[in-house]
Parts: structure tokens; sequence; C-alpha cells
């Protein structure tokens, strides 16, 4: 499917939720024009309704909400210069955020954006001649449910509407599970099974429902003491992630690190994920938020240097240090993949600029790379790039190195732009026409391995099946063979599963719920002490608020805000 923005706009007439949620849509084109087939027709009213996803997953927005929320990630005020935000990331991981924080305000709006559009196209796809208009209204309405699991995983509230000209239902808990669980049973049948990661599959279908039902026992009851887990429940992640892995279509990637390669489109360990190939002008920009500013990736882009962005804090840090004991965490090879050895020699070294590439995964210590003077990056006497030591020359700080500690915190030492270890899992783009802002790696939102540790989570839930579970985790720690894989583990248990859950989706926007769901979240980590559980959901924002006062009690804030 091409991502067609000619667009279909012109059918969407209003795209706004309803006048209390204040998103006014930009129209990009008043017409199809006269020249355009059925089929072009219909794929430019489906292309919308997934085109907010790149907003959504962009390495603020969700990001912020589930990561720096975590023990995972931390962003502090950089150097007293930088991503000081008017302390909106320093809130967030301590958990003193409120309702007119951006990124929940920017989040929230987009995905409303992109469940107005999905409504729009469910009400136009029928009039479609084009064969494709079944499935493309199945995708349609498949989507409309996974924006609504969105809102009610970080709102505890699920918007129901059939037409733009309708106000919104709001339910939450038990009849918002069983709202999304009836609209992805229903478009099932109709979805396809080989349309790529960048469109809803019966795949992606199944691994959805697994994942509602995997989180129904926090869904129901948000701030319970103790969440229940249902055996029918665990049944239902069992039975969805049995179809997947089972269907053959998918395949666990012998190389960690290409699942999120710049041409992880084709990978075949991706089952959902954002579209952000170079040709639909995605526009990721996970590999640059995370690393120093005098990181340069890409020897064609010497402006396309890294931010110095969030770290892991120490405490998640310690978790890979602890599993491995006397062994250095890069053992395992989801923690660090290390490209080109002339990055550690001693002395200054020369490489050729196709085979430069950045070490990927947790980067800790001195930094090597290419080397920037005057904007142009220094060549050695036979034409190859320089690469040595770094500095934080680029903030006039030769004095510097850029050499990333583990500490990390809001105190002025932990401030640094050298303080934290970095993450770089999403790789540059190497063929982007900027580098820097704009990505070609699809962000994952299901892989296969989330599919084998959804299913183990459920067999330790409903019947302390830890030998079950031990083999379905092993399966994707054996699975690695691109280098010497994890060993095996011995043992499971759910603390233990929470610990390989960090391992292998750290970086992947699924920290928060996977705390809440373990009973985590309260804990104490770096910089946060707060232990309220109204902080499980985010608040609504206070301009969503302030634009449904006309409908006394519309819209209730979340308790705690």
């Amino acid at each position: 499917m091409k991502k067609k923005l000619y667009t279909a706009l012109a059918l969407a007439g209003l795209l706004v939720m309803n006048s209390c949620t204040d998103l006014n849509e930009i129209v990009l084109d008043e017409t199809f024009g006269s020249n355009l087939s059925d089929k072009e027709a219909t794929e430019g009213i489906i292309a919308p309704v997934y085109a907010r996803l790149p907003d959504i997953f962009l390495h603020t927005n969700y990001f912020a909400l589930q990561e720096i929320s975590t023990d995972e990630a931390i962003l502090p005020y950089r150097g007293g210069t930088d991503w000081g935000d008017n302390g909106i990331y320093l809130a967030m991981h301590a958990h003193t955020h409120g309702a007119t924080d951006p990124n929940i305000r920017n989040t929230w709006n987009l995905i409303l954006q992109g469940m107005s559009r999905a409504i729009t196209a469910i009400n136009t796809l029928p009039t479609m001649k084009d064969a494709s208009a079944k499935t493309f209204l199945a995708e349609a309405r498949g989507m409309r449910a996974y924006y609504s699991m969105l809102t009610l995983d970080l709102f505890g509230l699920v918007f129901v509407k059939n037409d733009v000209g309708e106000t919104s239902k709001i339910i939450r808990g038990e009849e918002a599970f069983e709202y999304i669980k009836s609209e992805l049973l229903a478009v099932e049948p109709n979805l396809e099974t080989t349309v790529g990661p960048g469109r809803l599959s019966k795949g992606a279908a199944w691994g959805l429902l697994a994942r509602l039902y995997l989180n129904a026992g926090v869904y129901r009851d948000r701030y319970a003491t103790q969440f229940t887990f249902k055996p029918e429940d665990m049944d239902k992640v069992i039975e969805y992630t049995d179809k997947i892995i089972s269907s053959g279509q998918y395949q666990l990637s012998s190389d960690y690190f290409s699942i999120f390669n710049s041409d992880n489109h084709t990978n075949k360990e991706l089952i959902f994920a954002v579209d952000q190939r170079a040709e639909l002008n995605g526009h990721n920009r996970m590999a640059y938020f995370s690393i120093s500013g005098d990181q340069f990736p890409l020897p064609a882009y010497p402006a396309a240097n890294g931010t110095d962005g969030p770290a892991i804090t120490s405490d998640f840090y310690r978790s890979w240090t602890s599993a491995y004991g006397t062994q250095d965490p890069s053992v395992d090879p989801r923690f660090y993949k290390q490209n080109i050895s002339v990055y550690t020699n001693p002395a200054d070294s020369c490489v050729a600029g196709d085979k430069f590439n950045m070490n990927r995964g947790i980067l800790r210590g001195q930094q090597y790379g290419l080397i920037r003077r005057n904007g142009v990056f220094v060549k050695c006497a036979n034409g190859d790039y320089k690469v040595a030591k770094l500095n934080y020359d680029t903030r006039n700080r030769s004095d510097l190195p850029v050499n990333f500690s583990e500490k990390i915190d809001f105190t002025v030492e932990g401030s640094n732009y050298n303080s934290g270890y970095r993450v770089l899992k999403y790789e540059f783009s190497k063929k982007s026409t900027s580098g820097r802002n704009f990505g070609d790696a699809d962000i994952v939102i299901l892989r296969l391995a989330d599919i084998y540790l959804m299913r183990a989570e459920a067999k330790l839930r409903k019947s302390g099946d830890a030998a079950g579970a031990l083999a379905d985790v092993n399966i994707v720690r054996a699975a690695r063979t691109a280098s010497t894989p994890p060993p095996a583990l011995t043992s499971m248990s759910l603390d233990l599963l929470f610990r390989e859950r960090g391992f292998e989706f750290y970086w992947e926007m699924v920290r928060r719920p996977d705390m809440v769901r373990f009973g985590k979240y309260e804990s104490t980590w770096t910089e946060k002490t707060n232990n309220d559980v109204k902080k499980r959901v985010f608040p609504i924002p206070q301009t969503a608020i302030d634009g449904a006062s006309n409908i006394p009690g519309y819209l209730k804030q979340n308790d705690g805000y």
C-alpha cells in the first residue's frame, strides 16, 4: 500500500472526535482529482488512518510516557542548558507530572486524531467499489480498536463513536476491555495475512488480543492492591500467541540488532510496526535521541549528530550486572554490538566511509567516532575518515571527553552532557535526506519475541507452569545466533521474566505497562520516590478538560490530578 497524501481528507469532512477534544484537522487537499482509479481513491482513504502513528511514536510524546516515566530511562537537565523544557522530563520520571504536560497533551491529541480518521474511513470505505475496500474497512476498524487500546492503557478510558458527527460515549474498565476485544474479533476474519508490518494483519490482531488479555486484570481494576489475572484470560493469551507462532509467518531474528536496522521493514520478526520507510518520508528520530552531540553516525551528513537526550538509569544497568555476575553484560548480544574493533584502538585510526558503523545497544565509557572540525569530517592521508576519541567539541567543551558514566541523576554532576550510559538501538538511516531527523527504521509495536514472552507470562500466571515459561524464554534467547547467544536460563519466575522483558524490549516503549502489570511501578528508583498508585494512568490534558466544560460531567479528570 502506498501512503497517498492527495488525500482522502475531502471525504473525511470534519476530522474531529467532537468539540470536546480540540482536534482541528488540517485538510491537505480539497479534492481527489478526476484521474484517480477506484484503487487509488480507496488507498487514499486508508492511508490517513495510519499516518498519525509516526507522530505518536516520535522520540518524545509516547516514548516519554512509556519510558521516561520508568526505571529504564531518565532525561536530566543537560548541563543546565539542554532538555530543561520547564522540567517536564524531570517531573515525568519522578511521577510528579500534571495535566499541562505537553507530551501528554500531544500524545492524547494524536491518538484521537488517528481514531477520528479511522471513523471517517469506516464511514467512507463501504461506498468504494474497489475490491480492497473490504480489507481496508477491517483495517480501519481494527486501527480504531488499537487507538482505543492506547487511550485505555494511558488514560484509563475509551471513546466509542461510529460517526464523526456524534458525541463520543466514554467507557472505562470492564466495558472498555470488552469493547476493544469485540472490535478486534469482528475485524480479524477480514484482515490479510501477508500485508507487511506497516499494516494491521491477522497476526497483528492476534498479537493485540494477546496483549489486551494479558493486561485485562490491570484494565479492569486500575488501582488494585493486587491485580487478578483470570485463568480464562491467560488461556486466551496462550491461544492467540499459539496462533501466531504456529502460523509460520514470523521468525525470530538471528541478529538481534537487525530487528532495528534501517532496512528492517522486511525483517520476519516484525508483526506490527510504524512504517517509516524513506519512500514514505519516515521520521524515526530514535537513533539520535540518546547519543552525544559529538557522535556523528553518517559520513555523508556532517550535521547529523546526537542530542545528549535520555540515558538508562543505574538501576536498569544494575539489573544486567546482577544477572551476569562476574561476566560483563556484553556477553548478552542484546546488550551491545561492537561493529568496528578500531573504535577501541588507543591510537587514531582511519576507516572508509562505507565501512563506518556505530556500535549499537547500550554505550558505556569513552566513545570513538568521526572527528569534525569547522563543519567537516577530518580525513586521513589516504582519503579515509579519521576515527579517534571524542570530546564535547560541539559544546565548546573540548576538555570534556565523550566518556559515558554509569552515574546519572538530577544533580549538577549527574546532569552533565556525558552522564549516563546511552542507547543506540535503532540504526541511523543510510538513505534519508537528513540523516538526523529522518530515519527509515520501522518502529516496533509487536514482534515475535514479545509473543513468546507473553505466552511465557500467561503460563506462569495461570498455573505456575515455570517449565513451559522457561522453554519459551530460552527459545528467544537461543535464537540470537549471529553472535554467541546469551546462556540459557535454568529457572523461571515472574521476577525473572520481568527482568528478561527488560533485557529484550528496552527502549521499545513497553516498560511502563510492564512495570504496572508486574506491580513495580510504585517502586523507588533513581530520582523517583513517589508511590502513588494514581500515577498508573496519566491525567487527561487540561486542554481537553477545558474543551469539554460545555457538557457538564462529560469528561471527568482521572483521580489524583
